[in-house]
């Protein structure tokens, strides 16, 4: 049976009011969350971006939900610190936790001063982060030179079983590449043939594990009001590849994106005072396989959605499977 989760967004909530979301959306009978890992927002006017690593501690005593996260280890992080932060949760909180593995933004990368890296060299990158941090999970002493210089690192705390290293990708090629080292895949929310080619692709290259899906929607009673939350908070994120990989602030998203129109808002964000019709969307997601469906409702404000969809929506998903 398909686990919906609730996404944690730190760029637009207050880590103080995100806890409570979180402990709410367990209230509500939310069965899992996940949690973005920024530096900074993707626009100025979402205002917040906490430092993941530590929320993540207190949100996962606070309740009793599996957690993940979407890191990009290599720059920003070094992999040893990464594997550490893994390690010390999945000890604390044994099978409750997985971490997803990507290339990152410039957005979050660039504050190192170590330049932005092609995405081919990126993506080496990261294959070594994922080797260097698997081994440092099996408790060896890690020396490397590579894109990543690593010397006589261990990671002393460990759980005993190393929690999933989840692939991130977005596109089928990504999923593909993905197969060759991940225990599963996360991807977002796009359109359903494209999601089928990205299942089929990953899976039909070895890849194991399982499949995470995180969803951007906007609901309120209201449809119009449903319509602006969208435009003000998630105009900045409706750019593909390789735009949103490499504009490097919440300024320069803010510029790109002022005069971006709800249609193109909508096609990234699912937009509905109708419950029903969010309900047949995601019924639609989880018939495609996936394992784990994160919600994400990009506005600020999460109690009104957390508690609809925990009376209305989850209950009637979980009768249809």
């Amino acid at each position: 049976m398909t686990l919906f989760g609730f996404h944690a967004s730190h760029e637009q909530i207050h880590p103080s009011v995100l806890l409570a979301a979180v402990r709410r959306a367990e209230d509500a009978g939310f069965d899992a969350a996940m949690s973005s890992d920024h530096i900074s927002p993707w626009s100025a006017r979402q205002g917040q971006s906490a430092f993941a690593w530590s929320w993540l501690g207190a949100a996962m005593q606070a309740t009793s939900l599996p957690f993940g996260v979407v890191n990009a280890p290599g720059q920003r992080y070094h992999p040893a610190i990464i594997a550490q932060a893994i390690g010390t949760l999945a000890a604390m909180y044994p099978g409750r936790f997985w971490a997803a593995l990507g290339t990152g933004e410039a957005s979050n990368e660039h504050i190192t001063g170590g330049g932005w890296p092609r995405k081919d060299v990126r993506n080496a990158r990261l294959r070594e982060c994922v080797d260097v941090i698997r081994a440092l999970l099996r408790g060896e002493e890690v020396s490397h030179d590579g894109l990543v210089t690593v010397d006589r690192a261990r990671v002393w705390t460990l759980p005993e079983k190393p929690p999933p290293l989840v692939g991130a990708a977005v596109s089928v090629a990504t999923a593909r590449w993905c197969a060759e080292w991940a225990d599963g895949l996360i991807t977002i929310n796009q359109p359903v043939e494209m999601l089928r080619e990205i299942i089929h692709a990953y899976r039909d290259a070895g890849g194991r594990g399982r499949l995470h899906l995180q969803v951007h929607l906007c609901w309120d009673p209201d449809e119009s009001t449903a319509e602006a939350i969208a435009l003000d908070q998630w105009r900045s994120n409706v750019f593909p590849p390789p735009v949103c990989w490499d504009i490097d602030s919440a300024e320069v998203f803010d510029a790109v994106s002022e005069h971006v129109p709800l249609e193109l808002v909508s096609r990234s964000v699912h937009i509905s005072s109708d419950l029903g019709r969010h309900t047949a969307r995601l019924a639609e997601y989880a018939a495609l396989g996936f394992d784990e469906i994160a919600l994400h409702h990009v506005g600020q404000e999460q109690d009104a959605f957390v508690d609809a969809f925990g009376a209305k929506v989850l209950p009637q998903l979980r009768e249809a499977m």
